[in-house]
């Protein structure tokens, strides 16, 4: 009996190893600023809300992909971000809340201030700051792991610094190698 339960624990242990490389590390937007102070990385931000559909999809067949999430905890300080939450989130010298929140109401709440500075009109949407928490693009709509992996590695490797044109950005797309799986 001791057996098999070492052998039930050890089967566990290593599942419970195994997912938790799969899957992305999130943190509030504030944590990642402040983790920023420690060691500079750039922040990938999901902004979602609870009614949205393609948010729901974004979840379950992107970020739960193994390269996806893989990448995402090597390179990038990723967050969950409700546009219509209550989270309150201080950058650049001001603080954003969500004053005109209703808990009572379903569906659709009042966006956040932060959604709004941001600009964000679409969800889902993901943001990406760079080391400094400077905001660089916001990205709106589903994206699969293979249309997400480009901006990723673009945005990692600064590569979009350098792309200026929409030629430019033809030619990028062009000559990009996936490596990401399905």
């Amino acid at each position: 009996m001791q057996k098999l339960l070492l052998v039930l624990f050890l089967f566990f242990l290593g599942s419970t190893t195994l997912l938790s490389q799969e899957t992305i590390k999130w943190m509030s937007f504030n944590e990642a600023l402040k983790a920023q102070k420690k060691e500079p990385r750039k922040i990938f931000m999901d902004v979602y809300t609870d009614w949205c559909g393609p948010c729901k999809l974004l979840d379950k067949n992107t970020f739960q992909n193994k390269d996806v999430a893989a990448y995402v905890n090597a390179n990038y300080y990723a967050v969950k971000f409700n546009a219509e939450g209550t989270e309150s989130i201080k950058y650049k010298d001001f603080t954003y809340t969500n004053p005109d929140f209703d808990p009572k109401r379903e569906g659709r709440n009042s966006q956040h201030l932060f959604a709004h500075a941001l600009k964000i009109n679409a969800y889902p949407s993901v943001v990406f700051f760079d080391e400094k928490g400077n905001l660089i693009q916001p990205l709106p709509g589903y994206k699969t792991p293979q249309q997400l992996e480009i901006f990723l590695k673009m945005i990692k490797t600064d590569a979009y610094k350098n792309i200026t044109t929409a030629e430019a950005w033809q030619k990028y797309q062009s000559e990009f190698k996936s490596t990401f799986k399905g």
